[in-house]
């Protein structure tokens, strides 16, 4: 697996294809170790600390080399679903942003991975967590909605397969457009299969934030398990998609 940075502004996109098919491409290069994921944060100086979420998940994730860090890969090959069936990581890019309708703000997605299964390419958004929450609950955040908000929620639950429904209050609204940027990209690279994963830290019991997934699992009729992906729907968008909650190996909480 190629963790890689773009070098340019605004970032190549058409880059990371060519990446993708053995052929470098300067607007994006290779990370030299964890240290070169800080730069990219939205708040480097408040978020790069050690046991904190941006800082773990690097180190995890780099120290993984050419391969997904052990736990996730277990996750993986316990889930019997075909299309997720040997599932190899391509290349994975930190901080990766994915352009939303209705406003200027992008999802900033903490890792964004290419991955190939039997069935194909495979589009993975991970946010990492140690003991943050999931931001703001839906009803605090489309409160006094302006229009390019309410166009923006429109656009992800049809991305999701949920134009028909309410979202309740309690939903978290990150892990819509987090789940949502997952099949954006999926459409791009033309995935078979898009997979929001949670990637948590958290040394609580229950880990911080489980009741939120299992809020957001429960829009799709599914009852939420950790350790595994799950399909949430086949029908989402023109893809599926899945999700996947994933403990983290504590050492890497004291890097």
């Amino acid at each position: 697996m190629r963790i890689l940075l773009p070098t340019t502004k605004p970032e190549n996109r058409e880059g990371l294809l060519d990446w993708m098919k053995g052929r470098e491409c300067s607007s994006w290069r290779v990370t030299t170790g964890p240290e070169d994921w800080k730069w990219f944060l939205a708040e480097p100086d408040k978020h790069w600390k050690t046991g904190y979420s941006a800082k773990t998940l690097a180190h995890c994730w780099e120290n993984a080399e050419d391969r997904f860090p052990l736990e996730i890969s277990a996750a993986f090959n316990t889930t019997a679903d075909p299309l997720l069936d040997d599932l190899t990581p391509i290349l994975a890019v930190p901080e990766f942003k994915v352009p939303l309708p209705g406003g200027t703000r992008s999802s900033q997605n903490d890792i964004f991975v290419v991955a190939k299964s039997r069935k194909g390419l495979i589009t993975i958004m991970v946010e990492g967590k140690v003991d943050e929450s999931f931001d703001e609950k839906l009803g605090k955040w489309r409160k006094n909605a302006s229009s390019g908000k309410k166009n923006r929620l429109k656009h992800i639950l049809k991305k999701l397969g949920l134009e028909h429904t309410k979202p309740p209050d309690e939903v978290r609204y990150q892990l819509l457009h987090r789940a949502a940027s997952a099949i954006i990209e999926g459409e791009r690279f033309r995935a078979v299969a898009a997979v929001m994963l949670v990637h948590s830290f958290s040394q609580t019991k229950p880990q911080t934030g489980w009741s939120d997934y299992e809020k957001f699992l429960e829009l799709f009729g599914v009852q939420a398990s950790a350790e595994k992906a799950q399909c949430l729907s086949p029908d989402s968008s023109k893809i599926p998609l899945f999700a996947a909650w994933v403990a983290g190996n504590e050492k890497y909480l004291h890097c």
